[in-house]
């Protein structure tokens, strides 16, 4: 049986907090079903990240574009996953990331203004919240360290570890961007360690 988003966004809240029917039906009246087709670009750089994604369906990317247009992806998202700009989406400027479907997807979104509503309304998801900024946090601190403290083959060889069903789904040029070389580098480290 396939479950519907809404349905899958409320099981992924019960993995870190407890909320009452009541909760969970003032919850789903909150957060809006979007689909999204392959390619679409659901935040462009330059506007405002406004909204929390959650993606119930598909696979996204968060990319920023450098002073000779090329690409560098910052995070692949995956069901169950969120994906933003969190920096815009804090601090209310202008994004420096695009993010893209990278096949037909589907999310659920809140707005900020009803994410701040809903946090007095049902106490949970303000707990909620924080444990996921506090999980982003450290996930970005330890990209970071990692990007200049390991190798490519480690990067890579923890990437396909970690993210096994990410690496399946995307192309390899991604993985390489996402990594940081080139995608010849990445074929290379990839016949060493097959």
């Amino acid at each position: 049986m396939v479950m519907k988003p809404k349905d899958i966004f409320i099981t992924h809240l019960k993995k870190s907090i407890s909320i009452s029917e009541s909760d969970e039906i003032l919850v789903r009246t909150y957060f809006i079903e979007r689909e999204l087709k392959k390619k679409e670009i659901l935040l462009f750089a330059g506007k405002e990240s406004c909204h929390m994604q959650f993606i119930a369906k598909g696979s996204l990317r968060a990319y920023y574009l450098d002073e000779d247009a090329k690409e560098h992806i910052v995070q692949f998202g995956i069901e169950e996953w969120w994906v933003n700009d969190l920096y815009s989406y804090l601090t209310k400027t202008p994004a420096t990331q695009y993010i893209q479907a990278l096949e037909d997807s589907i999310i659920l979104q809140i707005h900020r203004d009803k994410l701040n509503e809903l946090y007095d309304l049902v106490p949970a998801i303000e707990r909620f919240f924080r444990l996921k900024f506090e999980k982003a946090y450290v996930a970005f601190q330890n990209r970071t360290i990692n990007s200049m403290s390991k190798t490519a083959e480690e990067r890579y060889e923890e990437f396909r570890t970690k993210y096994r069903a990410i690496e399946q789904r995307v192309p390899q040029y991604m993985v390489a961007s996402y990594l940081g070389i080139t995608p010849e580098f990445l074929s290379a480290i990839r016949k060493k360690t097959i």
